[in-house]
């Protein structure tokens, strides 16, 4: 998801006139060929391993080299996704050197990549979210907390890697073990069925709210980013006091983990018509079909004037 949201943000920033040099975390600065290798790269139709997440994580520590090699740039567009990329660990190299860098602060991305303290923030600010616990823990406790069915999933990870729905509790213990590959806290949350909606936010601006239609249960990785897996609307069909209770929300959640200039946060509309907040994204996928984007169009917000102000609201708070 990083190199397809590069793919299309390192042309859109050209057509602007900007001076842009592609950057891989591994291996620093990219030469023009090496640049259309690596983003001519789709994205793949199965998330990665625990063992490619792996690699990831420690070929990242050659961004404290990159950043030497890219040091008198103006503004360093971050377009990465979940993981290290996410979670602030970049955010903290960058603030270390002394570099802008679109997104949010390391402290703020670190919050809003853990789910546990995350959810605890958003009830600070009134925001309902699922019931949830976190492992270890026996099926009866969750049965008694939470009932069936439950979503298991990884505490600090992003693109629903390591997600299971659980149905029954002889399902509870392989589906840890599934999470437990990609991080070493566990979340098991009350499942919320109904319909799924997201909001973006942008210069402390809600966007309007969008909704995804999925084949299955959950918003899962192939319903993300393969191709026809899944249904996007913005604006999405619900009456305008719903969606700015919505939009509320997201702008208390944005505020309330001290996110940057912008950020998406996703919500579902339970049978009863509640809404509850699943979580936040610090740095949302930015291709021009990603939900970020397709909300900013739906304000007449371009793509192209998007990255113009995810850049200029980088410099106005470094």
């Amino acid at each position: 998801m990083s190199i397809a949201s590069a793919a299309q943000i390192i042309p859109a920033l050209r057509g602007l006139g900007h001076d842009v040099c592609a950057v891989d975390t591994a291996t620093g600065q990219l030469t023009s060929g090496e640049e259309r290798k690596l983003l001519a790269t789709g994205v793949a139709r199965e998330p990665p391993s625990s063992r490619d997440m792996a690699v990831v994580r420690e070929r990242a520590v050659g961004l404290s080299h990159a950043a030497l090699d890219i040091r008198g740039v103006d503004v360093v567009f971050v377009a990465l996704h979940g993981g290290a990329g996410e979670d602030g660990r970049v955010q903290a190299v960058l603030d270390l050197a002394g570099m802008t860098y679109t997104g949010s602060n390391h402290i703020a991305s670190a919050a809003a990549m853990d789910k546990d303290l995350s959810k605890r923030l958003f009830r600070t600010v009134d925001v309902p979210t699922p019931d949830w616990v976190m492992a270890p823990v026996l099926a009866s406790a969750v049965a008694g907390a939470l009932g069936w069915p439950v979503v298991v999933k990884p505490n600090k990870q992003g693109s629903t890697v390591g997600l299971s729905v659980v149905r029954e509790p002889s399902q509870l213990t392989p589906a840890i073990e599934i999470a437990a590959r990609y991080d070493s806290e566990v979340m098991i949350e009350k499942f919320v069925p109904g319909r799924e909606f997201t909001v973006g936010v942008l210069d402390a601006m809600a966007l309007p709210v969008g909704e995804i239609v999925v084949p299955g249960d959950v918003f899962d990785y192939r319903a993300k980013y393969q191709a026809g897996a899944a249904k996007e609307i913005f604006p999405a069909d619900i009456s305008s006091a719903e969606a700015s209770l919505m939009q509320e929300y997201a702008l208390r959640v944005h505020t309330v983990l001290k996110l940057g200039a912008y950020s998406r946060v996703d919500f579902r509309r339970d049978l009863a018509g509640a809404f509850w907040c699943l979580e936040a994204n610090s740095l949302p996928g930015l291709t021009a079909t990603s939900l970020l984007p397709q909300a900013a169009k739906a304000a007449g917000i371009g793509f192209p004037e998007l990255l113009e102000r995810i850049c200029r609201g980088a410099m106005k708070t470094r």
